[in-house]
């Protein structure tokens, strides 16, 4: 790790959180008019709120991850780019005119796939299976990590809260050398268009990422952390999304015990029931940031040590606070 190193990523933060915020600024009074998100039964804000600033996000992280490559003669790859655009217009078309599920279903496997089955033969994390098998497998948890992302942003600064830490923490790891340049470009790029986003963001929120922000944040924060798996440190990558994981993938098994429209829009994530259960908004997403530095500092402990002994024990200890977190927001506050 050096001094121009740290120089160089801090500025490029800096400038994707400018873009970010100048971008936002010029959108709100379009999307103001054109994507107006209003609240109903299952929403957490109570007065209509834009939504699309995804759009500055995706741009600034965009611009800044191409231009890192360009300056250190690197290439990001070109599915991805592409695929991060796709996907983009597709939650944007949602947003204004909420496409049929299986509509955006099958165009979210068409973008992860584009990603998953283009990627070298040697990317690998269980060589022991056949290649196409562990690819399908890839595109299965790629298309729900994307979705989840998108579940998961239904409270003002949530993903903020969720992506700032990860994406430091795949910096801080790059900086070690134990992250590609490709993904160190995006994890880059990706933190300091959040930090622009942030104060658009923070309770009562001015605007809303939308579907055209959610999704290809998922694919470009997924991606960063399958590069991290095939570069050996799987833990890490589990380590990092942790909540979310949890979070989503609890409530989805919960939703289809009880025979419910798992697919459907509603009110039974954690974090949600932590409002309904007397967390204010700024309590849970305080929760949730700091348990995410945890996970982050678990998972670059995991990493540094380079022992199993020590990934064991990080990995059940992010495990159990995660559950701390997941009980507070499932029981009632006291008065």
């Amino acid at each position: 790790m050096t001094a121009p190193t740290i120089v160089a990523a801090l500025l490029a933060v800096t400038i994707a959180a400018l873009i970010t915020t100048l971008i936002t600024m010029l959108s709100r009074p379009l999307l103001q008019r054109y994507a107006l998100a209003r609240p109903n039964a299952r929403s957490s804000h109570r007065i209509p709120t834009p939504q699309g600033a995804g759009i500055a996000v995706i741009s600034a992280t965009l611009i800044v991850a191409l231009a890192l490559a360009t300056w250190g003669d690197f290439s990001i790859p070109p599915a991805l780019v592409i695929a991060t655009i796709v996907i983009a217009l597709v939650g944007f078309a949602d947003d204004i005119v909420s496409l049929p599920v299986l509509v955006r279903l099958l165009l979210q496997a068409a973008c992860v796939g584009a990603v998953v089955f283009t990627a070298p033969d040697d990317a690998r994390l269980v060589p022991e299976l056949p290649l196409a098998l562990e690819r399908g497998l890839i595109l299965l948890a790629g298309v729900w990590f994307v979705n989840l992302v998108n579940f998961m942003d239904g409270l003002d600064l949530m993903t903020v809260a969720e992506v700032v830490p990860v994406t430091a923490a795949l910096l801080l790891l790059a900086l070690f050398g134990e992250l590609s340049r490709p993904a160190a470009s995006i994890a880059i790029a990706l933190c300091g268009a959040m930090l622009g986003f942030a104060p658009f963001n923070r309770p009562v929120a001015k605007v809303f990422l939308g579907d055209v922000g959610s999704l290809p944040i998922g694919l470009l924060l997924g991606w960063c952390l399958l590069e991290l798996a095939w570069h050996g440190q799987p833990a890490a990558a589990l380590l990092l999304p942790a909540y979310y994981l949890a979070d989503s993938t609890i409530t989805l098994f919960r939703r289809i015990a009880r025979r419910e429209r798992f697919w459907s829009a509603h009110r039974t994530h954690f974090y949600q029931r932590a409002t309904d259960n007397g967390f204010t908004v700024k309590q849970v997403i305080a929760e949730v940031f700091a348990l995410n530095l945890v996970l982050a500092l678990l998972a670059v402990v995991s990493v540094r040590a380079g022992s199993m002994p020590v990934t064991i024990v990080a990995l059940f200890a992010g495990a159990i606070a995660v559950a701390f977190v997941l009980r507070r927001f499932s029981r009632p506050q006291a008065s």
